[in-house]
């Protein structure tokens, strides 16, 4: 019974404080349009809110006054705060986005799975997939996304979803990117445009943009064997 008491006037005790807490993410929330609470939360920072704007990270104190835009670091483990979270926040979105809206070239087993922002028409988004095999070989999953750079109504979204809607999407992937036509009608729904709007989200700018299993982002093309040195370097 004493027992029982004791949890009631501690969860009554902490109420006052998690609403207070609630106000002020609101109040936070409040300087960026369009954000909701929920990219609110507490930051690694005392006194200080996290605000996540897409892949940006913002830091904002409780009552709203201050604002810092910068990387955080933790100097007694020397990590960056503010790169972890925007890891995080990159795989996390590609988790919703989920896999079975992606065009994905596996071998039969693999240590390492890269998401790919291509662009049929981009120069080296057609070297990588001229390369596919290597990065298999290697153990090296590649999960495509589309990005046509050029945006909606353009050639280069057209041949993005007339391989989406292509009866072997792997074949039509290679071909669309070694520059043969395709016979595919765009078929609806199909991903295109919300890969296009992920990647504008996660700040995406150029292609290919590659996104390790450790929600690293390195914008270019590697070959794969430079591409496997450097995600067992970084433990993804």
């Amino acid at each position: 019974m004493i027992h029982r008491l004791l949890v009631a006037w501690l969860a009554l005790a902490c109420l006052p404080s998690l609403v207070l807490a609630d106000e002020a993410a609101e109040r936070v929330a409040g300087l960026f349009p369009g954000v909701g609470v929920a990219n609110v939360r507490p930051a690694p920072l005392p006194g200080f809110f996290e605000v996540r704007v897409g892949t940006q990270i913002f830091y904002v104190t409780e009552d709203a006054r201050f604002l810092i835009q910068g990387e955080l670091y933790d100097v007694e483990t020397t990590e960056n705060l503010t790169a972890s979270r925007r890891a995080s926040v990159r795989l996390d979105a590609i988790e919703e986005m989920g896999e079975p809206t992606m065009v994905v070239f596996a071998p039969d087993s693999w240590s390492h799975t890269i998401t790919v922002f291509t662009d049929i028409d981009c120069g080296y988004c057609r070297r990588l997939q001229r390369e596919i095999a290597d990065y298999m070989a290697l153990g090296i999953r590649v999960r495509y996304l589309f990005f046509p750079r050029s945006g909606p109504g353009t050639e280069s979204w057209t041949k993005a979803e007339q391989v989406w809607c292509s009866p072997d999407r792997l074949d039509a992937m290679t071909r669309s990117k070694a520059g043969q036509r395709l016979t595919a009608s765009a078929c609806n729904p199909n991903p295109v445009e919300a890969h296009f709007e992920l990647g504008r989200d996660l700040g995406i700018r150029g292609t290919p943009a590659l996104i390790t299993d450790s929600g690293e982002l390195i914008p270019g093309y590697l070959p794969a064997a430079e591409l496997l040195r450097r995600l067992e370097a970084n433990g993804g």
